[in-house]
């Protein structure tokens, strides 16, 4: 009898598993091992998702429970149903941060010589002297508090904005009528403020909402403040886009932009303790339910502890910083292509530095040889090196195409900006796909050289961002492979101009072949299972939650195919389900950087063949968005490819192993070779160098910029 793999028990609920996920980034923050000022950088960043996740995934989720949306997911779950559970795991993945926060990293930080004074009623006279003088100097000119009564109606309370709401009553009303006001905590100045040391050997600070609730009355001089809480509030930012009704996708974008500033709100917190007449009235005035109101234990919006991690004079308490390696095959201030032609180029960030990437668009952008750069950006960094070039390759006459994705989420006023830049400097701008997201990451330098046109192509994992690439782990390959410069040109044709080619060379693209090219990858090794041969497959992403992609991996692993998989963040597949799944492995590697890589090893026989790309096993990548998944052949950089996969799955101390119950835990260390894949990484780029010396004895070798 055929099996079926389809049955939702057979799935995890894709937001239960993110959750999960968050609850291991925070598991970092109690582990004891971890340098304090780490542990508080993994609070923040815990504290950071969920914001994200509630403004995204839940909004998502409660706009199918308005719209009447009935369909179960792939674990058999309603809407309803899911938005009830999340509530619950949300609830106790918070009081376990809370907890963690005020029981263990705020007694170590006093162990330490730093306390953050998160009650003004704490302060000594000395500083109660200072944080006046300074809310009067600095906080009293920027605040605009701001009453309801019949002529001034409940104001918008903006997204993800601290505030402090008050009960007032008149001086001298003997009535005791209360009145209602609130104030926004103002986001241009500094949330967490150094003031005068409590005791000698202390560093101490203060919360901006306690420096304005000490001094709350200043606001309303005729006026007795009966009590002030801070609130924050949640809303929902998915934007909601009809690409085929917006004649102009710039704009459309921009409008929708600003009305994130007032979707629905999905999310109120508040201080513990509020006073009940004051959270009556958010409550009624923000139209939230009860479910929806959290009562936290401590400081509202624990991102501030980002700040925290970078306290000077604190170095022994974080862990040394990394810098990223020279890549061995590429000497700083040498001809970029002249290295690419000797053979492919594996590029491991941020073990090695992003330099050669930003160096390859900023040579081209110079060289009179080059004719063209064309290239696909989804999220850049503030200050971007290439999107300089790129404008300077303009300047210079080069004909420079970019495809800007404007739909990137959180990032679409960055990209507007860099849009404009980059078609005031003369560059061709492509504004993404309608109804397609392009989370491809490609560049295409043409050159002109002297046996005639020669294309140079870098392919990533990750994106052109120079600042994230110091703190996530991808890879990128250089190639001037004529078959993958025959197929990148005809990818840029196909966004610009919407020609679809006839076959490919090496690339496969989603959303129409690469569904399909992963399930014949998959199918394949089933089928040498069932022949009584190895087989293998080994992969790593960002997540997995495909329902067809997951079927097909069940299939796999009950023919006999070995799978081994590390998976970051949300895992919908189940281990160990008998006769299904116990052929099948899962970890999540949860460390220092941040894992983003894409790699897809398949064993096919003996006649290996490795993949890495852009895409992750989901419905969102392999449907709805461009993504480039490309082959690696050289066979030394297949080598350095499954030894790195191969680490991961080695790695006993970031890890994080899947349970059969869908919990995950730590592996037990004991009597084992201790490995930590991101140490071993960093080490192994810093011993790569002087090895080369060998190769390139004729050369000189110029350090690296320092990376700041």
């Amino acid at each position: 009898m055929e099996k079926d793999y389809l049955k939702p028990e057979y799935y995890e609920n894709r937001e239960l598993s993110w959750l999960k996920f968050n609850g291991r980034v925070l598991n970092e923050a109690r582990d004891k091992s971890i340098p304090l000022l780490e542990r508080l950088k993994f609070v923040s960043i815990t504290s950071s998702n969920l914001d994200e996740f509630f403004m995204v995934r839940v909004a998502s989720l409660k706009d199918m429970v308005h719209a009447g949306y009935k369909k179960r997911d792939i674990a058999g779950m309603t809407a309803t149903e899911q938005l009830e559970a999340i509530n619950k795991d949300t609830r106790a993945l918070v009081e376990t941060q809370y907890s963690t926060y005020n029981r263990s990293l705020v007694p170590l930080m006093k162990t330490n010589g730093i306390e953050i004074i998160d009650q003004f009623e704490n302060l000594t006279q000395k500083q109660g002297e200072y944080v006046d003088r300074y809310f009067e100097e600095n906080v009293y000119p920027v605040l605009t508090p701001m009453a309801v009564d019949a002529s001034r109606p409940f104001p918008l309370i903006r997204n993800k904005t601290l505030n402090i709401a008050a009960l007032l009553s008149k001086k001298g009303d003997v009535k005791g009528e209360v009145e209602f006001a609130t104030v926004q905590v103002p986001s241009v100045l500094s949330r967490i403020i150094q003031i005068p040391a409590g005791k000698e050997g202390m560093r101490s600070f203060i919360l901006l909402e306690q420096i304005i609730e000490r001094n709350i009355n200043q606001l309303f001089l005729n006026y007795d403040v009966l009590c002030a809480y801070p609130y924050r509030i949640m809303r929902n930012a998915d934007l909601s886009i009809d690409e085929d009704e917006a004649e102009d996708l710039l704009q459309e974008i921009q409008k929708q932009l600003r009305k994130r500033q007032w979707g629905e709100v999905i999310r109120l917190e508040v201080e513990d303790g509020i006073d009940k007449r004051l959270l009556n009235i958010l409550k009624e005035e923000l139209h939230i339910q009860q479910e929806a109101i959290y009562k936290i234990g401590g400081p509202l919006d624990l991102t501030f502890l980002m700040k925290m991690y970078g306290l000077e004079d604190c170095d022994e308490l974080r862990y040394p910083p990394y810098k990223p390696q020279r890549v061995p095959q590429i000497v700083p201030g040498e001809d970029i292509f002249e290295e690419i032609r000797k053979g492919d180029i594996l590029l491991h960030h941020p073990y090695q530095t992003f330099d050669p990437v930003v160096d390859f668009i900023r040579q081209a952008s110079v060289d009179p040889n080059v004719l063209a750069i064309k290239q696909t950006l989804y999220r850049v960094s503030g200050n971007s090196p290439i999107i300089a070039s790129l404008a300077q390759a303009a300047e210079n006459g080069k004909q420079v195409s970019v495809l800007v994705e404007l739909k990137a989420r959180f990032d679409e006023e960055n990209n507007i900006v860099w849009a404009k830049k980059l078609e005031k400097a003369g560059c061709h701008v492509i504004y993404g796909l309608v109804g397609l997201k392009t989370h491809s990451k490609i560049a295409l330098v043409v050159r002109r050289e002297e046996d005639g046109i020669r294309r140079y192509v870098h392919l990533g994992t990750g994106n052109y961002n120079d600042s994230t690439a110091k703190l996530y782990t991808d890879l990128g390959m250089f190639t001037c492979s004529e078959a993958i410069g025959e197929d990148a040109t005809a990818v840029f044709n196909m966004l610009s101009g919407y020609s679809e080619p006839l076959s490919w060379n090496k690339l496969v693209l989603a959303p129409i072949w690469l569904r399909k090219k992963f399930l014949k990858l998959i199918k394949r090794e089933t089928k040498y299972a069932l022949a009584g041969k190895e087989a293998f497959i080994k992969a790593k992403m960002n997540s997995l939650c495909d329902r067809e992609i997951i079927a097909a991996l069940y299939e796999a692993s009950a023919a006999g195919v070995k799978i081994e998989l590390v998976v970051r963040g949300i895992c919908c597949l189940r281990v160990g389900i008998p006769g299904i799944s116990e052929n099948i492995s899962v970890k999540s590697i949860v460390g220092n950087f941040l894992e983003h890589s894409r790699i897809f090893y398949f064993h096919n026989d003996g006649q290996e063949e490795i993949y890495m790309g852009s895409a992750d096993w989901m419905p969102r990548n392999l449907d709805r968005r461009v993504e480039i998944l490309f082959p690696v052949e050289n066979e030394r950089l297949m080598e350095e490819i499954k030894h790195i996969l191969n680490t991961q799955l080695e790695d006993n101390t970031k890890a994080h192993v899947l349970q059969s119950d869908g919990e995950y835990a730590k592996i037990d260390k004991r009597g084992k070779r201790l490995v930590n894949s991101q140490e071993q990484f960093c080490k192994e780029a810093k011993k790569a160098i002087p090895k080369q010396k060998n190769i390139y004895q004729e050369r000189v070798f110029i350090p690296a910029e320092p990376i700041e």
